[in-house]
């Protein structure tokens, strides 16, 4: 979706603020609904500055051949000034999305004003060190032609390689619609038969007691949650009709969406009051409320997954002697694997594996959790005692985070069937859930903030979650790489650990 936000009454037209949302334009041609992706532009854009690097350097190394002069000072100086300004000079990105990326004519109107900016400032710099201005065009026109011809060639290998069907669907946007009268039903429709290859529909959905049609829907709330967990959602769109009281009626909608990984859009007639309160996103010629993000967008969670395998592979590397040393010390003590293997509930409400140094005896292990360690439990080895104290039995989590089910920093994962004051955990603190929308992860700012251990009470799982949901709106790189310093810091000795 357009990420321009504005004034509501700027997109509908109507002081109001009543106006149906089928009536934007009908529009037919394919592919209408475009899009910003920001991982896709993020790799487009880096691959530009790569190659206009690449282009300054190979212009720099045939220039002095064609004017029969070294320059050596002054050529590498305009290229690489050239090659600057493209980079900087900024750049009409609504031409980068999808599907407008895919087309040759928009991409040449993307490109032709950085590459002329480039050729001006290849022309200043000789010129104010005082070189001959004919030469000065002539070797401008050198770097225009061969910037021009790099790029060109890369536009067309990405263009061929988008326009495939299989990262076709993959750019795809799956969007699940809420509400089952004709507002829902139509919107609906049109994004089935309008949007083109960039947006799918997932279904409509709503509760059949406040279905107006419920045969016409694709399931309950219930069932869009269960969707969402094996297929992921970009948007859920609330299409739903006025209440007497909307801002409620969304409210309570919105509440038991809380644990769908996904961008939440309600239509302007369905709420009024808070709604300019909201910003507003275009999806095609829609105009809609946002209304819920997700806590982490998909450039920042492509910047959190490379530091995570970066870091958990140098982490790897240098702890590996620290690993086999105490894969060592739990097969000579006491008979069983080196590895305990548990099911955890992880991103998106999905079970994994999770990876740790056995600490307890074979017999003893306790796989669902349904007794949690407690201090002096007598379940864990004497060398178990020791690995819990200095968080080394956490250590083999590093292989989650290779596998990218897991990141360095997150909130701490559970078994399912974890209890805090007799209760399971979602069941106890409806927030809970709330947390599985960002990757668990070995340490977290709950653990370096004290929260960490048995859960016993009510309150802890409240200040964890708190600390947890804290972590999720304030995350950014400097953070976990803060949260990482601080775990070495206060939790590795921590009188917590046990």
């Amino acid at each position: 979706m357009s990420e321009s936000y504005g004034p509501l009454q700027e997109p509908l037209g109507l002081p109001e603020r009543r106006l149906p949302v089928m009536a934007a334009p009908a529009i037919t041609e394919p592919d209408a609904y475009p899009y910003y992706h920001s991982v896709l532009s993020g790799i487009i854009t880096s691959i530009d500055t790569a190659a206009i690097l690449a282009s300054s350097l190979m212009a720099a190394s045939i220039e002095p051949a064609i004017i029969h002069q070294d320059w050596h000072k002054a050529l590498p100086l305009a290229d690489l000034m050239s090659g600057l300004g493209f980079m900087m000079i900024p750049k009409n990105r609504v031409l980068l999305y999808v599907p407008t990326v895919r087309q040759p004519a928009t991409q040449l109107h993307y490109l032709a004003p950085p590459l002329l900016i480039g050729a001006l400032l290849h022309i200043v710099v000789l010129s104010m060190l005082r070189h001959p201005l004919v030469l000065c065009l002539e070797l401008s026109m050198v770097w225009l032609l061969l910037s021009s011809a790099v790029l060109c060639m890369v536009r067309i290998f990405e263009i061929a390689l988008l326009g495939s069907p299989a990262i076709a669907r993959q750019l795809a946007r799956d969007i699940a619609v809420v509400g089952s009268d004709e507002t829902a039903i139509r919107f609906a429709g049109r994004i089935a038969n309008e949007a083109g290859s960039t947006y799918r529909l997932a279904g409509v959905f709503d509760d059949h007691e406040t279905a107006e049609n419920p045969q016409i829907t694709d399931g309950t709330l219930l069932d869009l949650i269960a969707h969402s967990r094996e297929n992921p959602l970009h948007a859920i769109v609330l299409a739903i009709p006025p209440a007497a009281d909307p801002v409620e009626q969304v409210a309570k909608i919105s509440w038991q969406l809380r644990s769908v990984l996904s961008d939440v859009y309600v239509v302007p007639n369905t709420v009024h009051g808070i709604d300019v309160l909201l910003p507003i996103e275009r999806l095609g010629p829609f105009p809609l409320l946002v209304l819920q993000r997700r806590p982490l967008s998909d450039w920042q969670v492509v910047k959190k997954t490379i530091l995570d395998v970066t870091l958990g592979a140098m982490a790897l590397l240098a702890l590996s002697p620290l690993m086999i040393g105490a894969a060592i010390a739990i097969k000579a003590t006491s008979p069983g694997p080196v590895f305990f293997r548990q099911p955890r509930l992880g991103f998106n409400n999905r079970m994994f594996m999770i990876f740790k140094f056995r600490t307890m005896y074979t017999d003893m292990s306790d796989k669902m959790a349904a007794q949690q360690t407690a201090r002096d439990d007598p379940r864990v080895t004497p060398v178990g005692r020791w690995l819990r104290r200095l968080s080394i039995d956490e250590l083999p989590q590093l292989l989650n985070v290779m596998r990218v089910e897991m990141s360095l920093v997150g909130p701490r994962p559970h078994a399912p069937h974890t209890r805090a004051g007799g209760m399971l955990l979602d069941d106890a603190l409806a927030e809970y859930v709330i947390r599985h929308q960002v990757r668990p992860g070995i340490t977290g700012w709950a653990q370096v903030n004290g929260a960490r251990g048995q859960l016993v009470t009510l309150d802890d799982l409240r200040r964890r979650v708190a600390l947890d949901l804290e972590y999720m709106q304030r995350w950014s790189l400097r953070f976990d790489l803060k949260i990482l310093v601080l775990t070495v810091i206060r939790e590795v000795l921590s009188r917590h650990a046990f």
